[in-house]
């Protein structure tokens, strides 16, 4: 049976130069087309793309709807159906502008479309699960620190909830972003690897002293006894070697960078069910300091300033992405509102919305 198509992967390869070189994709983006793609040739015995009609379109989405997850064995949730179906209704719409394929019409690739109502379920905002403050320092606290690969992932985790750096970020990181006077990391994206490759500085979150003097004392020991420099990794790799059982063993700490984040996320697997939590993902954590920010901030000027610590240009962006408020502290806050209305006189509404007019404006 026929695996690919020569001309499809021709076309393919320009494809994702421009998705790449174009339109600035990052590998991760380039390959979640690729992977859309290839679904979609899969079922279509690999035509050629040239021959493409509006039926295949239709016939594929119902395929689609039908297929079931490997890991969950369930259907394909909505949000996956919407986002294979967007990256092949771009591809399509792409393709028609291209010199060998003017016969293909701009408007088949519409036909890739979702219904309303699937695309409202697929795209629904849904609140974001996120560990307390409280959570993740018992999770520390918890923590084994004997060996230096165990003060390793305790120390990584106080640096994930003193900084919300991405698992990316952290992966990547040298000795020498780290300025423990100033109490700043220097995410510098020339060899962090930042969201959109994006250079900032964050200085370490008020979090407590106990988690930032784990972190502290991992430095320490890296510069100070194991006599490591700036260019070596702040969160180095296992080094595996061959033991006396003639296995392959944990050996210590490699000079070497983690490849990817996958490490991190075990890591934190680990700690937070060896501690008795339901696992939270190191990406979590950034909601976690952004619900403290809401806490903690007095004015629009102190979480601008939070907001740019997250590395966000806009503070609504922490608003809107990080900062929902949570279902339970939502009815909280409301029964507050009206405990506190039956005894107070309401306030001007016109003057409610003028000092909230202003808020945002300061916050931009």
């Amino acid at each position: 049976m026929t695996k690919y198509n020569a001309r499809n992967e021709r076309i393919k390869r320009k494809y994702f130069a421009y998705l790449k070189e174009a339109r600035r994709y990052s590998e991760q983006s380039v390959d979640a087309a690729a992977k859309s793609i290839s679904r979609f040739e899969e079922y279509n015995r690999f035509r050629d793309f040239k021959s493409f009609h509006f039926e295949q379109a239709i016939a594929f989405k119902r395929h689609l709807s039908e297929q079931t997850a490997m890991r969950s064995g369930e259907k394909l949730s909505k949000s996956t159906l919407h986002a294979t179906l967007t990256q092949l209704q771009r591809f399509f719409f792409w393709l028609a502008d291209q010199p060998r394929y003017k016969g293909l019409n701009y408007s088949d690739a519409d036909y890739f479309n979702l219904s309303e109502k699937d695309t409202r379920v697929a795209t629904a905002h849904r609140e974001q699960r996120s560990p307390t403050l409280e959570q993740v320092k018992h999770v520390i606290q918890s923590m084994p620190s004997t060996s230096e690969i165990e003060r390793r992932d305790r120390a990584l985790i106080a640096f994930t909830l003193m900084t919300g750096a991405r698992d990316s970020a952290i992966a990547s990181i040298k000795l020498k972003r780290i300025h423990l006077i100033r109490k700043t990391v220097f995410q510098d994206a020339r060899d962090v690897k930042t969201k959109f490759s994006k250079t900032f500085t964050t200085f370490f979150f008020p979090v407590g002293e106990d988690v930032s003097a784990v972190f502290v004392e991992w430095v320490d020991y890296l510069m100070k006894e194991k006599l490591w420099d700036g260019d070596d990794p702040l969160f180095p790799a296992t080094a595996i070697a061959i033991g006396r059982s003639k296995r392959f063993e944990v050996a210590g700490l490699d000079r070497k960078q983690w490849a990817n984040a996958t490490p991190i996320r075990r890591i934190f697997r680990q700690a937070f069910e060896a501690a008795g939590l339901t696992y939270f993902n190191p990406h979590s954590l950034r909601k976690t300091l952004a619900r403290l920010g809401e806490q903690t901030c007095r004015t629009p000027e102190e979480f601008k300033a939070w907001s740019q610590n997250l590395g966000h240009d806009r503070a609504l962006t922490t608003f809107t992405s990080y900062g929902s408020v949570a279902t339970d502290r939502q009815g909280e806050i409301i029964r507050r509102l009206g405990e506190t209305a039956d005894r107070f006189e309401i306030a001007n509404p016109a003057l409610l919305l003028a000092q909230l007019a202003e808020m945002l404006r300061r916050m931009e």
